[in-house]
């Protein structure tokens, strides 16, 4: 039979003195909140002061330049745009806000009316009302506190550290260093008659995460050196520092790839497989057109790469929505010391937030680390994800200036389509280049796309299949999951691994290699 309810004064006074500390937890947590929310606000606007201040000295040029009644239309457009984008910002908050708050409350109906009927039929420890309201303390705690500092200690396991063994400096120009990724995997070793591959990271995202987690066996470049494949990537070098990189053009840097694929062929005596990925594919497709590549590169892969940007929907979208006067580059311009001008690097990554706003304002950040590190029932304190704190760290930290010229090239494949036949919309060394010429050159070109990418849209990294035959590989998830998720040998969609009826990148190369050793192997035996 169930115990009477117990009305002893024991039990008042515990209960009374549970509610005391709950409360009190509550008004913990209360501030909390406010002080997470205000925190994320505050890390989301902080590129606003040097947006602000480039902004003023644009339109101080402009406004002269503009007769009165169209800079009056312009700003009143901009003050629509804005006000969609608060508008975005308030539904993307309110959805998660209210998701997770609901879940909570739930939570703690259940958890609440559990532990007093325990309590009151004596069946359970009258704590329990006070420490459900510490758990919320505790979550927010690890949300303001501990995830920022796993985010912090992850950079030494995170990309690049080319200072340490398992990467040997090769070749440098003005602009980029030129290295061979070795093996991390005990046991394997370079195969000194592979096949080469270059690998061309973009500026916007960085090299690093294509080298995300090596230690954790998520990492792009080692997916192919662990395969015992000659790896080879291409770093820019410090931009605050290099003045060469600072007013870097296409041509210097198609000229510059050039060089280094001269170096590797003559390590390997073997003609290089080119691989870009994002923007360094548009770039390595630039420079394929150019013809400076020719006899250097037999064989392409492109991944997530927005070889016609313009078929991206969600960031078409957004710059169409922009008012045309602010469409322009100046406005995310930034001079250094020395009198060049570059592209600001931490106000373009704020303006690709704003591009998806209703999942990237301040109170959805808040709330999915909230989400995320919450836990449930049979995991109170869940363990804070490596991969989390390493892309965060990438997002938090990895934000670079970037050379303007560059940026117009990008710029143009997102605001200009290709011709309809096949002219692409930027010009190298005072010529047209065609997307058909790659497809006149003979090589296979692999193109990789993601589903759910919505930073290059599968139609805009597929774009060439109008003009070109190429072998095409899907990966489920977005635009950085070949680099962060599938590069691990164990996942599902794993680089050298054949799935359905599409194969990845590494895959690809094992294949390309193994097809010219059986080729020199079937001309030696008819020569004998």
């Amino acid at each position: 039979m169930h115990r009477l309810l117990r009305y002893d004064s024991d039990f008042l006074m515990q209960q009374s003195l549970s509610a005391t500390e709950a409360m009190g937890n509550n008004v913990q947590a209360l501030q909390g909140y406010a002080l997470g929310l205000t925190t994320r606000w505050a890390t989301f606007y902080e590129p606003f002061s040097t947006f602000l201040g480039t902004f003023l000295r644009v339109e101080e040029e402009k406004i002269f330049r503009t007769p009165p009644w169209e800079t009056f239309q312009d700003y009143m457009e901009l003050a629509l745009f804005r006000s969609r984008l608060a508008k975005e910002k308030v539904l993307g908050s309110s959805t998660h806000m209210n998701r997770f708050l609901l879940q909570e409350t739930v939570d703690e109906i259940s958890r609440y009316g559990s532990a007093w009927l325990d309590a009151a039929f004596g069946g359970g420890p009258w704590e329990n009302i006070a420490d459900l309201t510490a758990r919320k303390v505790s979550l927010l705690n690890r949300v303001m506190y501990d995830f920022p500092e796993a985010i912090r200690d992850i950079k030494p396991d995170f990309g690049f550290h080319l200072e340490r063994s398992g990467y040997e400096k090769v070749a440098e120009t003005d602009r980029f260093d030129l290295y061979q990724v070795l093996p991390s995997d005990a046991g394997v070793a370079v195969n000194p008659k592979g096949k080469p591959v270059l690998i061309i990271p973009p500026f916007v995202l960085g090299e690093n995460i294509l080298c995300f987690l090596p230690k954790e066996k998520r990492s792009f470049v080692h997916a192919y050196a662990n395969q015992g494949i000659p790896t080879y990537v291409r770093i820019v070098k410090d931009i605050q520092r290099n003045e060469a990189v600072q007013v870097m053009t296409g041509e210097d840097d198609t000229l510059d790839t050039r060089y280094f694929c001269e170096a590797i062929r003559a390590r390997h005596d073997r003609a290089v497989t080119l691989n870009g990925f994002c923007q360094g594919g548009y770039l390595g497709t630039l420079a394929l057109l150019s013809g400076e590549l020719d006899g250097l590169v037999d064989a392409y892969v492109t991944c997530v790469a927005p070889i016609d940007g313009s078929r991206s929907k969600a960031i078409v979208e957004y710059l169409q929505s922009v008012p045309p006067r602010f469409r322009d580059l100046a406005y995310s311009a930034k001079t250094l010391p020395n009198g060049s001008v570059v592209v600001d690097g931490k106000v373009m990554g704020w303006v690709y937030k704003f591009m998806s706003v209703r999942e990237e304002a301040p109170a959805v950040a808040f709330f999915k680390e909230l989400e995320m590190l919450r836990g449930g029932p049979e995991e109170a304190t869940p363990k804070i994800s490596r991969v989390a704190a390493a892309i965060n760290h990438w997002l938090i930290y990895d934000r670079v200036d970037i050379p303007m010229e560059i940026t117009r090239l990008s710029h143009a494949s997102y605001t200009i389509p290709i011709a309809v036949d096949g002219t692409m919309p930027v010009t190298l060394f005072g010529k047209e280049l065609n997307i058909r010429r790659i497809g006149e050159m003979g090589i296979p070109w692999l193109i990789c796309a993601c589903e759910a990418d919505t930073v290059v849209d599968p139609p805009a990294a597929l774009a060439p299949l109008d003009w070109v035959k190429a072998e095409v590989t899907m990966f489920p998830k977005g635009h950085s999951s070949i680099a962060t998720s599938w590069s691990s040998p164990t996942s599902q969609y794993a680089l050298h691994t054949k799935f359905g009826k599409f194969r990845g990148p590494v895959r690809f190369q094992l294949d390309l290699q193994e097809a010219k050793r059986t080729s020199r192997t079937r001309g030696r035996e008819r020569r004998s």
